[in-house]
């Protein structure tokens, strides 16, 4: 009886091994997805934001993240000060953050 009980142990050990190994299977799987569909992308837009950020330049039309529509009048190290509308008066501090897109002066709009 001793013996059929160290066989019975010795596959149950074998079963449970394979099923650890499958489970880190899809654990590695799982962090794989996460990276390629979810962080690179993400990092990807981040640098691509710092580019167009650093790019900045007087004159330039931008759209905030609020949807207003306005033109760079000058440039710090972390906000800028944009004109509104046809109003001279109409000028607002704000974050380079909450720009969303900068088109050039010389750029053609499609």
């Amino acid at each position: 009886m001793g013996i059929m009980l160290t066989e019975a142990t010795a596959a149950e050990a074998g079963v449970g091994a394979g099923m650890g190994m499958v489970t880190i299977v899809y654990i590695v799987l799982i962090f794989v997805f996460i990276y390629f569909f979810m962080l690179r992308p993400q990092k990807k837009e981040q640098k691509k934001m710092s580019a167009m950020l650093s790019a900045l330049e007087i004159g330039d039309c931008i759209l905030t993240n609020s949807g207003f529509y306005g033109i760079i009048i000058d440039i710090t190290d972390d906000t800028v000060i944009v004109e509104f509308g046809n109003n001279k008066n109409c000028r607002i501090p704000m974050q380079k953050t909450a720009i969303a897109q900068v088109e050039k002066p010389g750029d053609e709009t499609k």
